[in-house]
């Protein structure tokens, strides 16, 4: 045995031992429990974070844990297209080149995205391997594979013939820095300093940090308990405006908050999604003022192409000059729309999207996801995460899977351009130049084959129709470049994984054990695969849930390029090897919640496995003094020979026995950093600090060396889900009575 545990030189030595022995692909036996775990797929351009590693740390506890205790132990690897953030890092190199995605057709920019993906996709394959990831490598998936794609434009067709999709002018949450949608789930709030302006109209005032939208009122609104306001219910209000002589209808709503600013709202119903609600119980009209070029729209008048916050200042200094504004709150703080990713500003507008209806009243979608966590039939750990789910799907409004983005999985949807003249359509000409326009005028200069070739976009208003199909179609129709949302196509992913519907693997291994990912994405993707496990199957697509927390810096702040804190997880794997950080990022997971990045832990349990290594060599070298070489110069453990046994020698089999209760209680509940910390005190304090002092200083060292090694090999099999190399690499060190590896190993029974 080398004198130094070396984790560079092991671990590539483990890894190739383990391919070679092919223990983890699983096989379907009818005589074992099924157990699947399948990989929250990371992003395929990119490289594994910290979180990425604690996701594998974790997810491979539980299924080398499982393999060993005799399931057919199923781990479904893959990678995830990853939509928007795929195509906004391939958008960064184009701009370092000095380009753009509107230098190209759609076609060409999805092959260029495509072909920067499969470079780097092996990347995270790679790190995945290094993790020593126990995966069935054989059953590989990834989120655009044909198989995988079929299944989704299956969904999707299904659900379309079902009633369950539609188009519609919906506010939306749309990102100018992006262009393209966010969903509910993908947008948060920023608290933020803006002025707030009291404006006059006519006898009534409103307080509005939005004075640009004004634009787009439709009507005034005042609660209808407001005992200041009742006289004005049903009447219009005429005052001068920025545009000219204007009036607007006063309404009573429930929603509006006698006590924000004057008590009056100004619904501005292509704006606000709560003004959009309104409008609708009210009918009135809906008029787009802000277009998705962040500017003043054409039916604007004198502020029609002004930037949004430039035409908020001129509006500001017209509404003066007028004499209407009232008084200004230059220190009003109050929280901003932003997308989750970049935090940059999110405009509501009014736009054509896809929908799913959630709650339609034939065939609900979020009330069966709901009802199978309410009544337990899915468990979420731990137990406090629970309420954050059941709060979010109760609250779940219809979903708008459609992105302005080329990177993806198309919408199976095409229009007629004969029929749907005022589809309007961006393309790049054959000479390279963009051309926009409606269909019905672009086809009087330009072929069908030329737009369709150079197609860039196209935006459908609400009322045209469309034919769903997977199969292209010719002249005269072209295909939605919209793409769906990603937590669409990966809602499907326990599904296209298992090839859903009709494929062994699927019959066998669904529904899935456990659902191992971070808390965040409870809403975003958890609900979603539960809604679309339930309503393709009739089964949830997972057992138990369990919900990671966030790994801070280790100043305990988020981590952040531009703050110069982010933690490479490659840099610790190089200086303290996998184990190390994979045990301590397990250690440090405190039961769901965020923490700092444990580097003190990984530190210690670097020097725990060469602690075990060093026990081993001297475990060893006793053996070989005593010239007890072979498997057999020991005895073996034996309740009969217990019997016999010393004090010492009884006490650390006591010890053994409760260690195991223990680690797979643990387990059981979830409870991984309680599981490591109790093996790791028995073996550094109650085997090494004791019962090895305790034989050192014994004449006769046989049968207590033969326990030691018994407790020795027993306890590398409770570690090695933990830390799998380090004690594979012991494990091929000491003499036993069986060939098979330790991964291929039974686990102990107590």
């Amino acid at each position: 045995m080398d004198p130094k545990f070396e984790h560079k030189k092991i671990e590539a030595l483990i890894a190739e031992r383990w391919k070679t022995g092919g223990y983890f692909k699983a096989e379907r036996d009818a005589k074992k429990e099924p157990f699947t775990i399948v990989l929250p797929p990371p992003n395929a351009s990119g490289r594994m974070h910290t979180g990425n590693v604690l996701m594998v740390a974790i997810e491979d506890l539980l299924i080398r844990w499982k393999r060993m205790k005799g399931y057919s132990a199923l781990w479904v690897p893959g990678t995830d297209h990853a939509g928007f953030e795929t195509q906004t890092t391939f958008e960064r190199e184009l701009k370092k080149k000095g380009k753009s995605r509107f230098d190209y057709d759609r076609d060409t920019l999805y092959q260029m995205i495509w072909d920067f993906v499969h470079e780097n996709k092996a990347l995270i394959e790679g790190q995945i391997q290094a993790m020593g990831a126990s995966v069935d490598w054989s059953r590989y998936t990834f989120t655009l594979d044909p198989e995988a794609v079929a299944t989704v434009l299956d969904t999707f067709e299904k659900m379309e013939k079902e009633g369950l999709v539609y188009r519609s002018d919906y506010v939306v949450n749309y990102s100018f820095k992006w262009g393209t949608t966010f969903s509910d789930a993908e947008t948060t709030f920023k608290e933020r300093k803006d002025p707030l302006y009291y404006i006059k109209y006519g006898p009534l005032t409103v307080a509005t940090v939005r004075p640009e939208t004004k634009l787009g009122d439709t009507a005034l609104a005042v609660n209808p308990n407001d005992k200041r306001y009742k006289k004005y219910i049903d009447t219009e209000i005429e005052f001068e405006d920025v545009t000219g002589p204007n009036k607007l209808k006063v309404i009573a709503d429930s929603y509006v908050d006698p006590k924000f600013g004057t008590g009056v709202l100004k619904v501005t119903p292509a704006h606000d999604k709560n003004d959009f609600e309104i409008g609708i119980r009210h009918g009135l009209a809906v008029k787009n003022v802000i277009s998705t070029n962040g500017r003043m729209s054409d039916n604007c008048g004198k502020y029609a192409g002004l930037k949004v916050l430039e035409a908020r200042t001129k509006i500001i200094e017209d509404l003066e000059a007028l004499g209407s504004i009232e008084k200004i709150d230059a220190e009003y703080s109050h929280p901003v729309p932003v997308d989750y990713r970049s935090e940059d500003y999110i405009e509501q507008l009014v736009l054509p999207n896809w929908f799913i209806k959630v709650d339609d009243s034939k065939k609900s979608l979020k009330k069966p996801a709901y009802d199978v966590v309410k009544d337990k039939k899915v468990k979420i750990y731990p137990k406090w995460r629970e309420a954050t789910y059941l709060r979010w799907v109760e609250n779940m409004h219809d979903w708008a899977i459609s992105r302005q983005i080329v990177w993806g999985i198309r919408i199976p949807a095409w229009y007629n351009l004969e029929e749907n003249p005022t589809v309007h359509v961006v393309f790049l000409d054959s000479s390279g130049k963009a051309v926009s326009g409606n269909a019905g005028d672009l086809l009087k200069t330009y072929s069908y084959e030329e737009i369709e070739k150079g197609l860039q976009s196209l935006n459908a208003p609400k009322e045209c129709k469309y034919i769903v199909s997977k199969k292209k179609m010719g002249k005269p129709y072209l295909q939605e470049t919209d793409t769906f949302d990603t937590w669409f196509s990966s809602g499907q992913w326990p599904l296209v994984t298992l090839h859903y519907p009709n494929s062994e693997d699927f019959k066998y291994f669904y529904p899935t054990s456990v659902l191992e990912t971070g808390w965040e994405i409870v809403t975003r993707w958890v609900s979603r695969m539960i809604m679309f496990g339930i309503y393709l199957t009739g089964e949830a697509p997972f057992k138990d849930i369990y919900l990671h927390g966030h790994i801070r810096a280790i100043d305990g702040k988020k981590m952040s390029k531009s703050l110069g804190n982010v933690i490479n997880p490659e840099d610790y794997i190089a200086e303290y090897g996998v184990d190390a950080l994979r045990m301590g990022l397990i250690s440090g997971t405190a039961n769901g919640r965020d923490f700092n990045f444990p580097k003190d832990k990984i530190l210690g349990y670097r020097n725990f496995a060469n602690k075990i290594w060093n026990m081993t060599r001297f475990m060893l070298m006793m053996m070989e003094k005593e010239d007890f070489t072979k498997y057999e110069d020991l005895p073996e453990y034996s309740k009969d020979a217990a019997k016999t046994y010393s004090e010492e020698e009884k006490e650390i089999v006591k010890g053994l026995n409760s260690l195991i209760k223990q680690v797979d209680k643990n387990l059981e509940k979830y409870r991984f950093a309680d599981a490591g910390e109790a093996i790791y005190q028995f073996m550094w304090h109650e085997i090494a600090d004791k019962y090895i002092e305790y034989v050192k200083n014994l004449e006769d060292k046989r049968v207590a060396l033969g326990l030691l090694r018994h407790v020795m090999l027993n306890c590398l099999k409770l570690l090695h889900p933990f830390m799998p190399f380090v004690t594979e690499a012991i494990w091929q060190e000491i003499p036993r009575n069986v060939a098979r590896d330790l991964a291929d190993s039974d686990w102990p029974e107590a």
